[in-house]
């Protein structure tokens, strides 16, 4: 499996700390790191729509979260698309 709980738990000590799974910084990563697997996996079967509907999904989750941590804090916002790489 490509999501062990050692990788959740490296995710979640950079993004979150130890023990707040549920910051918006933390879901956000977590988030990131299963749509990059996705995308990859979608490179090789072009024709796995379950796949292709759980990505849209997981990129809908992820952008609703951006949106709010930019209503709210516009610093931390900015931070976590630099930490991460991703484009507005």
């Amino acid at each position: 499996m490509y999501l062990t709980k050692e990788v959740k738990e490296e995710i979640f000590a950079q993004h979150g700390g130890k023990t707040n799974t549920g910051k918006a910084e933390a879901q956000i990563a977590l988030f990131t790191f299963r749509i990059s697997h996705l995308t990859e996996h979608l490179k090789k079967n072009r024709h796995d729509y379950n796949t292709e509907r759980s990505l849209v999904l997981l990129v809908g989750k992820r952008r609703s979260l951006l949106d709010y941590l930019k209503k709210k804090e516009i610093n931390r916002y900015r931070e976590i698309i630099k930490v991460l790489g991703i484009r507005k």
